[in-house]
């Protein structure tokens, strides 16, 4: 139950086992895959009343979809939900984590708030929470290598079959 090294990964993508889409072999480093920004993001609703943390609430009840070819400027202390722009595919032996790139968080940028784990099996592209803890905004331009994805190798086999098992949009 090992993190995948460059080598092991590539391995694992000329057999067909994982799927990278678009893919670019550069976006491979020592031990994780570099995932670019996609030009979509939610925006949360400035609500008025709490918010009931319940098991049935929907993110889409709370926020506005909007797409960007060209920028979106997040405010100190915002948090707003990205997407990559690439499709991952993973067999049911490899789970990842995404996680955020040093250069970045340096600057106070933080791209998963709780929910960096990508279980076996997924098919989809990663939403990301993106949140600002800078004083000052952040410009994200989509296209930009935001994130990493560690990749490990799992004890036994499964399958994510969840809601956002093949999530491809906001």
């Amino acid at each position: 139950m090992g993190v995948l090294t460059r080598e092991e990964i590539l391995k694992e993508i000329r057999r067909g086992t994982i799927e990278i889409e678009p893919f670019i072999e550069d976006q491979i480093g020592p031990g994780s895959i570099d995932l670019h920004l996609g030009e979509e993001f939610r925006v949360f609703k400035k609500l008025r009343n709490a918010l009931t943390v319940e098991d049935n609430i929907s993110v889409e009840d709370l926020t506005e979809r909007i797409t960007t070819e060209d920028s979106f400027t997040l405010m100190p202390g915002e948090t707003v939900l990205g997407i990559t722009r690439e499709r991952v595919k993973l067999p049911s032996n490899i789970c990842g984590w995404l996680e955020g790139r040093s250069r970045f968080a340096r600057m106070g940028l933080v791209i998963h708030m709780t929910a960096g784990f990508v279980q076996p099996g997924i098919n989809n592209r990663q939403v990301l929470e993106i949140g600002n803890l800078a004083p000052f905004p952040l410009v994200l331009k989509p296209g930009v290598r935001i994130c990493q994805l560690v990749l490990q190798r799992t004890e036994g086999e499964a399958s994510y079959q969840g809601r956002f098992m093949n999530q491809n949009r906001l």
